[in-house]
């Protein structure tokens, strides 16, 4: 499979997009509001997620035959932080594109 290909591109874009929300969430929401949103269980799974997105975005980017491992724990680690950010809410924009990517993710790693 290569990153021409369409449904890779479609996950490379939900894996960069998720990777920009979680970043974004956690620095200009999350510390801003404080309490459980800066717990440390909570702002660790947030910035994990947003590194992983960018890490299985890369693999797929250049084309390692890794990605589908590197995507099936994008799609664990993205569904955690959904459900997370869901508990806390008011974080909605986060929740949906964690729950994209980790479809998305879902079905390469498969």
């Amino acid at each position: 499979m290569h990153h021409d290909d369409p449904a890779m591109q479609a996950c490379i874009d939900a894996c960069l997009a998720c990777y920009k929300t979680c970043t974004e969430t956690a620095y200009h929401h999350c510390l801003h509001v404080g309490g459980e949103h800066v717990a440390p269980a909570h702002f660790t799974l947030l910035t994990a997620c947003a590194e992983i997105c960018r890490t299985a975005a890369h693999f797929m980017l250049i084309g390692s035959t890794h990605h589908n491992h590197v995507c099936g724990e994008c799609a664990e680690i993205c569904a955690e932080c959904a459900d997370d950010c869901e508990r806390l809410g008011d974080m909605q924009r986060c929740v949906d594109a964690c729950r994209a990517c980790a479809e998305s993710c879902r079905a390469m790693a498969a």
